[in-house]
This record gives structure tokens, C-alpha cells and sequence, in this order.
């Protein structure tokens, strides 16, 4: 199914960073969040000893498959994260204790993060990607946890692994080695590419 420009792209997500993403290159979307129980399919995966990157693509297959049915005229483009350290799988935290559980596993330690992204059309499955991002945080003080959680606040709600690279989460971290893009959410370029050769973006 080839879209023409004009015809709008849908993003199934809620994600501000994505969203930000997508807008700074140029790419206007609809904001059409999945209502998928995310839960469960990660139990599914988990249940089944399936790698991790196995489990993001599914997630992030799953949300566009479930919202390109409702938009069956647009490309549907659905994202998903993972965090895993030393073999636990990491969700969002719940709340800031559960944030500062996080941090202090991930101190002083490196973890990886997997980003997927997957594009479907009129409900049906067409394309997808993954990143392994490996991240290595440094070992800082309780004091500078402190001192990050009362800044952060509940925004630590909002990002897997309680961090948001692009401002005072960059802190946390002495390496990193993957794509920038999508260690903010989204692997940006390769989704670019697979747009500009179905003619949904300018080439």
C-alpha cells in the first residue's frame, strides 16, 4: 500500500518524546494512543523465554496492527521500550519510591536499551526495526539521587528506567553506545527511510 503525502500519518502513542521527535523532522502525525494491554502481552513473552527485542517488536507490532484497523486509509506507526539489566525487564516505575528502587538497581551499572518501532497499513502488519542501545550509568551519590528525584519529580513517571537523556537525565550516565534517537523512543532513521520509500514523506 503506497500513501501519498498528503494523507496523515498516525502515531499510537501518547509519548511526548516521540512526538517531539517526529514534529523536529518535519513529520506531522495524528495522536492516536493504543489501548492494548501491554501488561499481558509482556507476560505472554516472558512466559515464554522469547528475547527481549522479540517482546518489543510485539508490543510495538501490536499497537499499530490495533490502531491501523481503526485508520485503515494511513500508515500507523507504533513504538515500544525496554529496559533490561542483568536480565530483569524493567516497566515504567509506578511511583517515585519505585523510581528510586530503579536508579539505585541501575547505579554504577550498565543495561541495555531496546527500542522497536512497527508500521502497519489498513490492519495489517508491513514493516518494523530494532535498536539495542547500551547504556552505562555512573556510580553518583545518594545525594545526587535526592537531588534528581526532587528535581524530576513525576516525570520520572514517564520514561522507562526513570530518565530522559535529552535533559537532566544525560547526569546519570558516564557512556553510552547506541542511536540517540532511539534511546529517546524512537528510531528515527530507519523509520524516515521506510516512509520515503512508500511515498508517505517527501524524498
Amino acid at each position: 500500500m503506497k500513501l501519498g503525502a498528503r494523507l496523515p500519518l498516525v502515531l499510537a502513542s501518547q509519548s511526548a518524546a516521540r512526538r517531539t521527535l517526529l514534529a523536529a523532522a518535519g513529520i506531522n502525525v495524528k495522536i492516536v494512543p493504543a489501548r492494548i494491554d501491554e501488561g499481558e502481552i509482556k507476560n505472554v513473552f516472558r512466559s515464554q523465554r522469547q528475547p527481549v527485542d522479540h517482546c518489543a517488536r510485539g508490543l510495538a507490532a501490536a499497537k499499530a496492527t490495533h490502531v491501523s484497523a481503526f485508520h485503515p486509509t494511513a500508515w500507523v506507526i507504533g513504538a515500544d521500550q525496554i529496559l533490561e539489566c542483568g536480565g530483569e525487564w524493567l516497566d515504567k516505575a509506578t511511583d517515585l519510591d519505585d523510581a528510586r528502587r530503579q536508579l539505585r538497581l541501575l547505579r554504577g551499572r550498565a543495561h541495555e536499551l531496546v527500542t522497536a518501532v512497527a508500521v502497519a497499513g489498513n490492519g495489517v502488519f508491513a514493516w518494523h526495526h530494532v535498536e539495542r542501545a547500551r547504556l552505562t550509568m555512573r556510580a553518583f551519590s545518594d545525594a545526587f539521587l535526592d537531588d534528581y528525584i526532587a528535581a524530576q519529580g513525576k516525570r520520572l513517571l514517564a520514561t522507562v528506567g526513570g530518565y530522559a537523556l535529552e535533559g537532566l537525565g544525560a547526569q546519570l550516565f558516564e557512556r553510552i553506545e547506541g542511536d540517540y534517537f532511539a534511546i529517546l523512543g524512537l528510531p528515527l532513521l530507519p523509520l524516515l527511510g521506510f516512509l520515503r520509500e512508500q511515498g508517505a514523506v517527501a524524498r
